[in-house]
């Protein structure tokens, strides 16, 4: 299962990680978000300690999604050392293709 983010657990569970991060930005009333979901947390299970996944409920953390400038849901970044290396705009991906984006920012 994905990590729950948030402003409070971000910078510790994202920006200060030591391995690569998807970050899903989403919402409870987004049909294409709840398409995905399932997939984000299969990644989740089967990446293992190699990277971290999580979720980011964008009306719940209001403040990361403009930081972030989260335009389009869902949106999916890719973090590493703290800054976004990648990101995706949609729910047209594979668990695969997030697997392997994900090993090649390791």
């Amino acid at each position: 299962m994905a990590l729950q983010l948030n402003e409070a657990n971000f910078q510790s569970e994202v920006i200060d990680s030591d391995v690569p991060v998807l970050v899903d930005f989403w919402a409870e009333w987004c049909g294409p978000c709840k398409m995905i979901g399932p997939v984000i947390d299969q990644v989740a299970e089967e990446i293992g300690d190699a990277a971290k996944v999580g979720k980011v409920n964008v009306d719940e953390a209001r403040d990361l999604a403009v930081k972030y400038n989260v335009k389009s849901i869902p949106l999916l970044l890719f973090f590493k050392g703290g800054e976004v290396k990648d990101q995706i705009v949609g729910a047209a991906v594979t668990k695969e293709q997030l697997a392997e984006k994900l090993k090649s920012l390791a």
